[in-house]
């Protein structure tokens, strides 16, 4: 039986709720204790704690509320309706689970590091899964592109964000944590990805529908760098012409494509097709090569 759109939004709170107590955990229980440190809002409050001796949790509520002024002047109103409620609920769970001492992994850097990037990402992904974003280095890194570099793709500056707060660390805390800061980075993305879309795919296939293709394919274009195919198809229920946008890219980037499509064309139809090897030329493909 189809959710309604009632029961949808309420199942969309409780993964953004689950996805909150989730990461709080993690943070509190398993990052904090450690003396580990991450990329984006969190990892660089843990660094500004450690200099100005002031609980990191005040440092993310503000950066957090930052983020959310800054995405309603630069992005406008439907784009913070996103972070909303993850920028104003997230950190007060994170303030009642930090009051909590508890060390789930007992200062084992190397299980602290995995356990964490689980958690972290997995809570990450039911969060986008609830269709809200975290409002952290994916939503500086959108406005970025499109204030500044219009040339990078986004997710090359969320990297790029997310490297710099862990290069900071090593010089605050020191390399050997900046190590496992990265390790803990490649598992949470991993995490995400598996949420999002399951163990088996690498790489996902849109197939976008839309009244707006031109300004849909420019952004696949420009901002998420893939290649695309147009397809002229009839429909088969207003018998009118119009073209299939087809795409192949990676989980994390058709997030991105569905924000966006949301904002061009809310009417817009997307399929998302899971796929499991692609060979040829492009990020995540296998290349071609003859095993003789």
């Amino acid at each position: 039986m189809p959710l309604t759109k009632k029961n949808k939004r309420i199942a969309d709170y409780l993964y953004v709720l689950i996805g909150s107590i989730i990461l709080a955990i993690a943070i509190s229980s398993i990052l904090k204790p450690n003396g580990i440190i991450t990329g984006g809002i969190t990892g660089f409050s843990l660094v500004l704690e450690r200099i100005f001796k002031i609980d990191y949790t005040i440092f993310y509520y503000v950066m957090s509320l930052g983020v959310l002024i800054l995405t309603r002047i630069t992005m406008g109103r439907n784009e913070a309706k996103k972070i909303i409620v993850f920028s104003i609920f997230f950190p007060l769970i994170l303030i009642v689970f930090n009051r909590l001492e508890f060390n789930m992994t007992q200062n084992d850097l190397f299980l602290a590091s995995i356990y964490y990037g689980v958690m972290a990402g997995g809570a990450t992904g039911l969060i986008l899964k609830g269709g809200f974003s975290s409002g952290g280095t994916d939503t500086l890194a959108k406005i970025i592109n499109r204030r500044m570099f219009r040339f990078m793709s986004i997710s090359t500056i969320i990297a790029a964000l997310d490297i710099g707060v862990i290069f900071i660390a090593a010089f605050v805390f020191d390399t050997r944590i900046a190590l496992y800061a990265l390790l803990t980075q490649v598992v949470a993305m991993k995490s995400v990805d598996t949420v999002l879309f399951g163990f088996s795919s690498k790489v996902v296939k849109l197939e976008i529908i839309s009244e707006k293709e031109v300004e849909i394919e420019k952004y696949i274009l420009n901002t998420i760098r893939r290649g695309i195919s147009k397809y002229n198809i009839v429909g088969g229920y207003t018998n009118s012409n119009r073209v299939k946008l087809v795409t192949i890219c990676s989980p994390r980037e058709s997030i991105m494509v569905r924000d966006t499509i949301a904002l061009i064309d809310p009417k817009a139809f997307v399929a998302v097709l899971a796929v499991n090897t692609v060979w040829g030329e492009g990020v995540g493909f296998d290349r071609l090569r003859n095993e003789d």
